[in-house]
């Protein structure tokens, strides 16, 4: 049983919920009767100021419902990609990469895709008919697919020390490692660039680390990994074991 929940999930004054807008507490008790948590909201489209261009109100849905499933559930969010109903503005790729890479740090297990257009026209699969968001899509798609075995792993919690050269520009981030490499996702929530130091516990003190799908590699120093984010950029890394030994001693948490 999938049950879909509307935007009220990330912003509690959506109107759409009537008198029982401003009642997130509503939400864990309808989300008894599913196995599957889902919900949506759109903010690159979105007509509302308080929304509009905000794309971390996606990350801020995920993480509510995650807490409010309590573990018992598993958690998915819907993705926008199309002008939905705004005429003057539709989602760019690394919009759609950002809000992908939001939601999966944050715990979502399920990425849907609303693909139809209301305006300027009526277009039922408006995302078949827009070569560039499709394939910036199947190529997030097939990148989620390789990573899975990855994703799916436990996370490694309180593994990583973020420093950002701005409040107004958090990290989010996800630790995750296998038998051979150790995985370090991570996603601007501010639309403002920073210059982001990550501090990763028991590295080694120099190593080289792949950023993947940039063609390009970073030296990490002293356990330190430095890097630039654009507003709203995603950097994945990932740091080979196989040449030296590392040793977590974090917690680690069930997926």
């Amino acid at each position: 049983m999938l049950l879909n929940l509307g935007q009220g999930v990330a912003w509690d004054n959506w109107i759409g919920r009537g008198v029982r807008h401003n009642h997130p507490e509503d939400y864990p008790k309808s989300i008894k009767g599913c196995d599957i948590a889902s919900f949506d909201i759109y903010p690159a489209v979105h007509d509302s100021p308080e929304v509009a261009g905000k794309l971390e109100f996606v990350a801020r849905g995920v993480e509510r419902l995650v807490k409010w499933c309590g573990g018992e559930k598993r958690v998915w969010n819907c993705i926008e990609c199309t002008h939905i109903g705004n005429a003057d503005v539709k989602p760019t790729p690394e919009q759609v990469r950002s809000e992908v890479w939001m939601a999966l740090i944050r715990g979502s297990r399920g990425l849907l895709y609303f693909v139809h257009q209301f305006n300027p026209s009526f277009r039922e699969a408006a995302l078949l008919d827009d070569p560039e968001m499709l394939a910036a899509i199947t190529a997030i798609n097939r990148q989620v697919r390789e990573l899975a075995p990855v994703l799916n792993r436990p996370s490694v919690l309180k593994g990583v020390v973020v420093d950002s050269s701005t409040k107004d520009a958090p990290i989010a981030w996800m630790l995750k490692r296998n038998t051979e490499s150790l995985y370090l996702f991570a996603v601007n929530m501010g639309n403002v660039a920073a210059d982001v130091v990550f501090t990763i516990g028991a590295a080694p003190d120099s190593a080289e680390v792949e950023v993947l799908d940039e063609s390009r590699t970073l030296r990490l120093k002293d356990g330190r990994l430095d890097d630039t984010f654009k507003p709203y950029g995603v950097h994945l890394y990932k740091l080979d074991l196989r040449r030296k030994p590392i040793f977590l001693k974090n917690q680690i948490a069930p997926c």
